[in-house]
Order: C-alpha cells, then sequence, then structure tokens
C-alpha cells in the first residue's frame, strides 16, 4: 500500500515552518497515542504515521531529499526492497518515544503514564553512510548490493547489556528501576509534575555492578558484516537512500543506526541521462543519410533497430517511447531520443574526390531546405521538450 503524503499526514501546507510542524505533529501524538487508544490498532498505526512523518520532516536534509524525490528520497520501503526511510514502517512504539519524547516536554506524568513516560532512555547507534556506484543499467533495472561494513556490532558475551553475563545488574535505587525521576517545577500554570532522566542511572533503570570483560561494559565491539539491500530502479545521482537498523549496534543495548547509502553514477560510453530521458547521438555516413536503411540503437535493455528514412537531415531525433529510465516513483518511464548526426570524412582519396565533384554539379545536391528545416534552433531547443 502506497504511503500518505507526510504534509497531508501532518496537516500543514508544504512550507509550513519547523514550530507549525511540531505543533501538527504535537496534536497528532495526543490524539492517537495508545495510552489514550488502548486496543485500537488504527490509531496506532495513525500515531506511528505521523511519527514518521514528522521525522522526516522535522530533519533539514530529510526534508529536502522528500521534496526533491518524494519516498524516495528517504528510503521508503515502497520504492523498493528494504529500505526502512525514517523508520515509521519499521520502529517500535518504544522507538518513537525515545525518539520524539522531548516533545512534550517531559511533562506529563499526572496522565497516567501518557507518553510511555517510564522514561527510560533507549540509546540509538550511530549511522553508517557509504556510497555506492551503479552503471546505468543498474540504474534502469535496480540492482541487489551486498557491502562488508566495519561497525560496531552487539556483544555476544553479554547480548549487548554491557554487564557481565548478561546479568551483573542492580536496580537503580534512584528511581528504583523506572529510569525517571517525578519532580515539581513552578509555571505560568502553577506547580506542575514533572518527569526527568534518572541523573544516577541516565534513564536505564539498572547499574552494572559488573562490566562485561569482553567488550568493557560497552555492549558492543568493532567487527565486520556483510549487509545485502537492494536500491530500487530510477535512482539519481545525489540520492540518499536508507536502510534501517544496519549501522552501529547502540552502546549498552538500544536501537541500531542506519546505514545511509548515498548514490553515484557511472558515465555511460553511449547514452546520456537526461532525468528519466536517454539521448544517443546516432552517426550517419553520406550514403545512409541518402539512401536510408536501418541502423542498431544501444538501450538500457540492449539493442533496438530503427528505420533511417532516405532522405534523413542532421538534427533529426527519433523517440524510442518507454526505453528510458523507469521514475524512481513508479509513475512511467521515459524515452530514448536519437539524435541524427551525419559523419563528414575528414580525408578522402582521389577517386573519393572525383566522384564527389561530380555530384555538386548535380541540382539534386544543391541544399533545398523546407521551412521546418531552416529552423534548425527551434529544433535543438524543442529536442527534450515531452
Amino acid at each position: 500500500m502506497a504511503k500518505r503524503d507526510f504534509y497531508e499526514v501532518l496537516g500543514v501546507s508544504r512550507n509550513a515552518t519547523q514550530e507549525e510542524l511540531k505543533k501538527a505533529y504535537r496534536k497528532m501524538a495526543i490524539k492517537f497515542h495508545p495510552d489514550k487508544n488502548p486496543g485500537n490498532k488504527e490509531a496506532e498505526e495513525k500515531f506511528k504515521e505521523a511519527a514518521e512523518a514528522f521525522g522526516v520532516l522535522s530533519d533539514e536534509n530529510k526534508r529536502a531529499r522528500y521534496d526533491q524525490f518524494g519516498h524516495a528520497g528517504v528510503g521508503s520501503s515502497d520504492a523498493g526492497g528494504g529500505f526502512g526511510g525514517f523508520g515509521g514502517g519499521g520502529m517500535s512504539m518504544d522507538d518513537i518515544f525515545s525518539q520524539f519524547g522531548d516533545i512534550f516536554g517531559g511533562h506529563f506524568g499526572g496522565f497516567g503514564g501518557f507518553g510511555r513516560s517510564q522514561g527510560r532512555r533507549t540509546n540509538r547507534g550511530g549511522d553508517i553512510r557509504v556510497k555506492v556506484r551503479l552503471n546505468l543499467q543498474e540504474v534502469a533495472h535496480g540492482v541487489e548490493k551486498k557491502l562488508k561494513l566495519n561497525k560496531q556490532v552487539k556483544c555476544n558475551s553479554c547480548n549487548g547489556t554491557g554487564a557481565d553475563n548478561g546479568t551483573a545488574f542492580t536496580t537503580c535505587s534512584t528511581c528504583n528501576g523506572n529510569g525517571t525521576v517525578i519532580g515539581v517545577a513552578n509555571s505560568i500554570f502553577g506547580r506542575i509534575q514533572t518527569q526527568n532522566t534518572c541523573p544516577t542511572c541516565n534513564g536505564a533503570g539498572k547499574i552494572i555492578t559488573k562490566p562485561c570483560s569482553s567488550c568493557s561494559g560497552n555492549g558492543v565491539v568493532n567487527d565486520s558484516e556483510v549487509v545485502s539491500f537492494r536500491i530500487p530502479a530510477g535512482v539519481s545521482e545525489g540520492m540518499q537512500l536508507t536502510v534501517s537498523g544496519k549501522g552501529n549496534a547502540a552502546r549498552g543495548g538500544g536501537v541500531n543506526g542506519d546505514l545511509l547509502v548515498l548514490i553515484e553514477e557511472e558515465p555511460d560510453e553511449d547514452l546520456i541521462r537526461d532525468g528519466n530521458d536517454l539521448v544517443y547521438t546516432l552517426f550517419l555516413g553520406f550514403p545512409e543519410a541518402v539512401l536510408g536503411g536501418n541502423s542498431e540503437i544501444p538501450t538500457v535493455d540492449g539493442k533496438a533497430r530503427i528505420k533511417i528514412d532516405p532522405g534523413t537531415q542532421p538534427g533529426r531525433v527519433f523517440r524510442l517511447k518507454g526505453k528510458g529510465i523507469p521514475d524512481v516513483d513508479g509513475y512511467g518511464r521515459g524515452d530514448l531520443l536519437v539524435y541524427v548526426n551525419v559523419w563528414v570524412p575528414k580525408n578522402v582519396t582521389s577517386e573519393e574526390k572525383a566522384m564527389i565533384e561530380k555530384m555538386k554539379s548535380s541540382s539534386s545536391f544543391v541544399p533545398k531546405p523546407d521551412k521546418a528545416e531552416k529552423n534548425f534552433f527551434e529544433r535543438i531547443k524543442g529536442m527534450f521538450s515531452r
């Protein structure tokens, strides 16, 4: 099922400010919060949908990519196998609360647990950025890639907890394992109850009594991992896709970072990309241009043959519908534009020269361009118009 437009999800215009985005998200989150809608799967999905939309639009870089490329620019899973975007589709509720809990100011202790404010902090691993270089065939058809990454992975000895054997913990006495401490603060509305991260355990709710010897209590070790993912057809230079959860593991357990894949394109020997269209320059010999025939054209799918009419002029453009690059959002496919140029030899033999001199005196070789052929520059300007 296709994702809804993120601006539509939050009910804001495309030029909404960060304050407007935050206000809209807060309104949606309060309305569809699971604690206010227990057992309501539809409300939970809307809550996650709003979190994903806000996660992209509140980040300037992600928002710019989204505005330019749509869901594919932020790695929407709808755009092709394995990419999870911001992660609303793959994030747990706890992930969402850990990312956006601060939007509500941490002052919801009086709402009976509203905001999931048990308050235990969820660590998040760092993202990993890589560049992937694609040829034109890979861009046109999509491709499976495997990368061996040096990264931080979960320590197997302690299962990522950082504690010896994964069990050497004691409950934090300051917060009694909740990860938060309750206080009272003065505000313009009077005295209100506040809830903040426990300063003793930093929100973990527990304290390590004996660190793991393999990872020195960090819960992660340096290692390598082979990551497989699919790049969808139609991506372009500079686009960044996200493989959710394939970045560095989080210290002390938590949410893995993401793998951010920056797309680079290799120039093709024959075809030039212009958006979703491809351009090919076909050089015809003088006899072919005069007499016509058939020519073989390279495409991203193999070869194609086109008919050359007798008297084909330089500057003519043949359009091969649907032989270009697929749109990354699935909106059709571009065309292949074949631009004709007539090859004029720089060196000829004396016999060839005599033949050409003879042709010069023939009326058939005196230029007689029609109105359209005279307007050469207009034809060139409109070559790429759709």
